[in-house]
């Protein structure tokens, strides 16, 4: 079946193309269009994802130089430098948005797991600034002579999805961004200290949702009810009674106040919550899990290619963006249906020389060797996608 299919097609054959040319005609997007459709921008995007193309010239550079292949990868006969700036540029990112949507929800599907057995959906939320040049960028003022976006990222911590993204100018503070997470009712959020915003973590607890949230070292609050017999390295679980001004009216029922000792970095953490039901250990390890958020922001800058743009519309750094979630859910997808041993780092170096290969995907991975653990377990990578 795949004999005579180059690595690449075979990889797009895991992606929804009827899903994904309703959503074009939703959007109108291949109106008057001829040759270069939606569907070739979206895969001329991903190979200069997954093939670590560090410019829009250096992508044209290697598409060229498989010229006669272009067209049985799914990227049509031509591809020029004009044509794609061009489409990244004019074409409504939405298209590409709605997409990447639709691959997170296949792909938390496909990875569904329930680790914390706590009956709800466990979310880290967290936001990462890329920056950018303002006399080329000039629609992303940051600062006075910088400029820059914040993607903030809503992400599934059991399947180790991304579900929800909202990309704003860098000047946007992080706690800005609350009202715009589609809360679930059973579900838990993370939160550092920057989203000590009451109104909204009072809004999740009216919806029935749970929040855990770093405390501020200026929190004012009367202690109401202490726990008494706590586990180790537990120092303190109290309900509270906020009293500062604004607090008390922003959040008027009680809270519960974890303090918790580190040992691995020797310090002390204060956590508020709601959730009045699970216990301070559960509390501490839920905000430990918040990592995970860092480490896909940390994946995503260095294995995927949302740091250095192709373009310099607000349009084409959106589409770029969602292109990059598109393939970081496609790798999410492939490791899952061919249950692969292997660590999303390996995925990507060896996707990453093959595309252009004709080998059936499942050689591809299971003749690649590694010499010795420290190689194949990559220590110093973020590790996503292993539990």
């Amino acid at each position: 079946m795949f004999q005579d299919k180059y690595v690449f097609a075979q990889l797009v054959s895991f992606l929804n193309r009827s899903k994904f040319n309703r959503i074009v005609a939703k959007y109108k997007g291949d109106k008057y269009v001829k040759h270069f459709t939606c569907w070739n921008q979206l895969l001329a995007l991903m190979f200069g994802q997954l093939s670590n193309r560090e410019s829009l010239r250096d992508l044209i550079i290697a598409l060229d130089a498989h010229h006669s292949k272009c067209y049985h990868m799914g990227m049509g006969k031509n591809v020029s430098r004009s044509s794609l700036a061009r489409a990244n540029q004019d074409r409504d990112y939405h298209i590409f948005q709605e997409y990447a949507y639709y691959l997170v929800t296949e792909a938390r599907q496909k990875r569904v797991t329930d680790i914390f057995k706590l009956g709800g959906n466990v979310y880290a939320f967290d936001s990462t600034t890329i920056d950018l040049c303002l006399s080329v960028f000039w629609w992303a003022k940051f600062r006075k002579k910088k400029g820059g976006i914040k993607v903030h990222t809503l992400y599934d911590v059991e399947t180790q999805i991304p579900t929800f993204f909202h990309i704003t100018e860098a000047s946007v503070h992080d706690s800005k961004a609350m009202k715009e997470i589609p809360y679930e009712p059973g579900s838990y959020y993370i939160f550092d200290r920057a989203y000590n915003n009451f109104k909204m973590l009072y809004k999740i607890h009216q919806i029935g949702a749970f929040f855990v949230v770093r405390a501020k070292k200026n929190l004012q609050y009367k202690s109401i009810k202490w726990k008494r017999r706590l586990p180790k390295n537990v120092l303190s679980d109290v309900t509270i009674e906020l009293t500062g001004f604004y607090p008390k009216k922003h959040y008027p029922q009680y809270l519960r106040l974890v303090r918790y000792w580190d040992e691995e970095q020797e310090r002390e953490f204060v956590f508020l919550t709601n959730a009045m039901q699970i216990s301070a250990l559960q509390v501490a390890e839920l905000y430990r899990n918040r990592w995970q958020v860092e480490l896909f922001f940390k994946w995503l800058k260095q294995h995927l290619k949302i740091k250095k743009f192709w373009g310099t519309t607000e349009n084409a750094v959106r589409i770029q963006i969602y292109v990059a979630i598109c393939a970081y859910c496609l790798v999410a997808i492939v490791q899952q249906d061919m249950q692969l041993d292997r660590s999303t780092y390996e995925v990507l170096q060896i996707l990453s020389i093959s595309l252009t290969d004709k080998t059936h995907l499942r050689d591809l991975f299971d003749k690649t060797k590694f010499q010795n653990d420290k190689e194949r377990n990559r220590l110093n990578e973020p590790c996503l996608f292993n539990f």
